[in-house]
């Protein structure tokens, strides 16, 4: 594994758990970085934390006063936050939009951009009086491309990139980033949300022909979480296996 320079950075990140959050976690740990795994799940993200020498937080994304007292007792613990990683999010229903169900549509809506919009809102004003930070938002090749019978998913993840656009221009100037990325589809717990017919889907819409490694992900957000990365903003990062077409 390549070390990037996180040496003493604190790092959020949300759905830190299991999955794509916590093959994070893990990278940034390895590179140096003192990860706080925010989570609904307490007990895994404690477990999760322990191992990797950071710190806890149950948080649920979608309550802006869950995220900020997660925020007060992170910084609290581990010193102001240099890196967030917007990763927590859910898959909801597969099925045509026409018989899509609203309560699940604003679920969708509300965990994988509205959560994702009151966490950057959150960290913002910090970095920002710091001039120092970098934020990277887990969207979705499907926010690119639209998959069919996942509106609300695919919806939302558009939504995140328009979101890292409009605020990677508005903290251009200062040293602070924001970038996301959009990965093809990799085998998590998320699956278990998912037919197999929506898996057989995305699987055959990759040209790899086969499911994005965690690792591999892990390794460009980390990218994107380093001094490395200074003068890309408000971008767009593929880790599809050739999928993406722009």
């Amino acid at each position: 594994m390549n070390q990037l320079d996180l040496k003493g950075r604190v790092a959020v990140v949300t759905g830190g758990a299991r999955g794509i959050g916590l093959a994070i976690a893990e990278r940034a740990a390895a590179s140096g970085a003192k990860p706080a795994i925010w989570d609904i799940d307490l007990a895994e993200a404690e477990t999760q934390a322990k191992r990797l020498g950071g710190f806890a937080a149950k948080v649920d994304v979608t309550d802006y006063d869950s995220i900020t007292a997660a925020l007060a007792a992170t910084e609290a613990a581990l010193g102001p936050v240099d890196i967030l990683v917007a990763n927590a999010g859910i898959t909801g229903p597969n099925t045509l939009t026409e018989n899509y169900p609203i309560d699940a549509w604003r679920q969708v809506i509300d965990i994988d951009l509205t959560g994702v919009f009151l966490c950057c809102r959150a960290v913002v004003p910090g970095m920002r009086a710091r001039n120092a930070g970098r934020i990277v938002n887990i969207a979705s090749i499907a926010g690119k491309e639209g998959n069919p019978n996942a509106v609300a998913y695919s919806a939302a993840k558009a939504g995140v990139i328009g979101l890292t656009k409009s605020l990677g221009k508005e903290l251009a100037t200062t040293n602070v980033r924001v970038n996301c990325v959009t990965p093809a589809a990799a085998k998590t717990d998320i699956f278990k949300q998912m037919t197999q017919a929506q898996i057989d889907y995305m699987l055959s819409k990759i040209p790899a022909n086969r499911f994005a490694e965690l690792d591999e992900i892990a390794a460009l957000v980390c990218w994107l979480a380093s001094p490395d990365c200074s003068f890309s903003t408000g971008g767009v990062f593929d880790v599809s296996g050739g999928r993406a077409t722009y």
